[in-house]
């Protein structure tokens, strides 16, 4: 399988888990604390699948920045976090690097 497809497993995964550890409420909660730990162990095992095939650089590069936005994006609109246009600057210079690494760097996997 593609190790993007991977990736976008463990991204998926990962943002699912902080999802539900918000909802678990410190792990008072049943089943938001069970979905935290096995999205974790979902992310974290397609991640290592990821790497066997992507710089890991780049893989968590890549990870991390979507991570950070979709995760962003949930607070605004399930959690109702606000979000001003510093938060907004610096996820626009994030995904920008996340971008400048897959098009322009030599690290890239082939």
């Amino acid at each position: 399988m593609n190790g993007y497809l991977f990736l976008a497993g463990a991204i998926v995964a990962e943002v699912i888990a902080t999802t539900a550890l918000k909802a678990s409420d410190g792990f008072t909660r049943l089943v938001p604390s069970v979905i935290t730990a096995v999205g974790y162990a979902v992310a974290f095992y397609l991640l290592s699948q990821v790497l066997k095939t992507i710089p890991t650089g780049v893989a968590y590069a890549i990870w991390s920045g979507a991570g950070i936005v979709l995760i962003t994006l949930i607070a605004w609109l399930g959690f109702g976090q606000k979000v001003d246009a510093a938060a907004i600057a610096g996820m626009v210079l994030i995904v920008a690097g996340v971008v400048v690494i897959n098009v322009f760097s030599k690290a890239q996997a082939h």
